[in-house]
């Protein structure tokens, strides 16, 4: 069993950063992969960044690159998602989710457990 608790969520204005974090228990976390999706109203969930068991290869969707950083922290069980220079095409609930191994999964079905998400709502 693993449970998974995602924090930082919020409103904020466009250009504005938020810091998203997702706290772990359960499971060996660092011997596994985690992702960050979002998904927005009458949207698909989609998978925006993703980070391997060790930290050292990262995914970002096209949409996110060079805006969004994804970091782990294996010793505090915990995966953040820094979000810088916000727009309104990011507002989604986002989620954390654990890979089911040690390496980047860019489709869903590569995750098996989920957080309950944290809404960010994007102002312009």
């Amino acid at each position: 069993q693993v449970q998974l608790v995602e924090s930082g969520g919020g409103l904020v204005q466009a250009g504005g950063s938020l810091r998203l974090s997702c706290a772990a228990s359960g499971r060996t976390f660092s011997n596994c992969a985690m992702g960050w999706f979002r998904q927005a109203p009458g949207k698909e969930r989609e998978l925006v960044a993703a980070i391997n068991w060790s930290g050292s290869y990262t995914f970002y969707v096209d949409s996110v690159k060079g805006r969004f950083t994804i970091s782990r922290d294996n010793v505090k069980k915990t995966v953040y998602l820094q979000m810088n220079s916000l727009n309104s095409e990011d507002t989604a609930v986002y989620s954390c989710a654990v890979g089911r191994g040690p390496y980047v999964d860019r489709k869903t079905t590569g995750y098996d457990y989920w957080g309950q998400g944290t809404q960010v709502t994007v102002s312009s």
